[in-house]
């Protein structure tokens, strides 16, 4: 197609889609392949949860429109996840859910982004942030990270890149792809530097259930009220159960 807008075709396919194809195409070819590309389980669906994915459609439940922000049980029932492993409750109207973290990370910049305005970025990161920033006309920026300080961005680097347009922090811990985690100690910090400066901290927390070998994973929005008001939680069901 020729007539498609310079923000679609200035977008840069996903690494790890593109992977992910090639090693199914390869499976088909009869190779023996090992996919490492897309983080999703090797087993099917538990069978309590197809079951009440049948029973919905049986008895109705599915056959109408329901509340688009998501079913007000559902919020409840999020809003016990929080209290458990967050330490603080929720409101229904704190809560937003969606077909997928990608699409609300990509609803998220829709909303709080204007033409110009810098979401600040650790990087090594996943790989489809900076797009999803670009499509809104956003700009991310990124900051680098090294192995010599585990992968994790200071308060120095973070000011460093501050500027009067920036607007968003996007954190992610326990990170994608690095697998690193920030002390309690270090998102303090990073929080209350936030709320210092009014940025917004978009912790991505999908993986925070995924941690082993006697880590501890802090969510950022549980060390304070000021940074709980400062801070939107991303995360999604199928990496909640490990």
């Amino acid at each position: 197609m020729t007539n498609l807008s310079n923000r679609v075709l200035n977008m840069e396919e996903s690494v790890t889609l593109a992977a992910s194809a090639r090693a199914k195409a390869l499976k088909a070819e009869g190779r023996d392949i090992l996919s490492l590309t897309l983080g999703e389980p090797d087993f099917v669906t538990p069978k309590n949860i197809q079951d009440a994915a049948i029973e919905a459609i049986q008895n109705g439940k599915a056959s109408f429109y329901t509340v688009a922000s998501g079913l007000p049980e559902l919020k409840d029932a999020i809003n016990s996840y929080m209290e458990k492993f967050y330490g603080y409750s929720i409101n229904r109207n704190q809560v937003v859910v969606a077909t997928g973290a990608k699409f609300i990370l990509y609803t998220f910049f829709t909303t709080v982004l204007n033409p110009g305005d810098e979401v600040i970025i650790p990087t090594p990161c996943w790989v489809s942030y900076v797009d999803q920033i670009k499509m809104v006309d956003g700009v991310p920026v990124t900051v680098a990270t090294t192995e010599g300080n585990h992968f994790k961005a200071t308060v120095e680097q973070l000011e460093a890149a501050r500027t009067e347009k920036t607007k968003v922090l996007l954190l992610n811990s326990p990170s994608n792809p690095t697998g690193m985690i920030y002390t309690r100690d270090e998102l303090e910090a990073i929080g209350n530097w936030a709320v210092e400066h009014n940025i917004l901290i978009l912790a991505d927390d999908i993986y925070g259930r995924l941690v082993y070998n006697g880590n501890e994973f802090t969510p950022i929005s549980s060390i304070s009220e000021a940074i709980r008001k400062q801070t939107v939680v991303v995360t999604v069901f199928q990496k909640l159960m490990p």
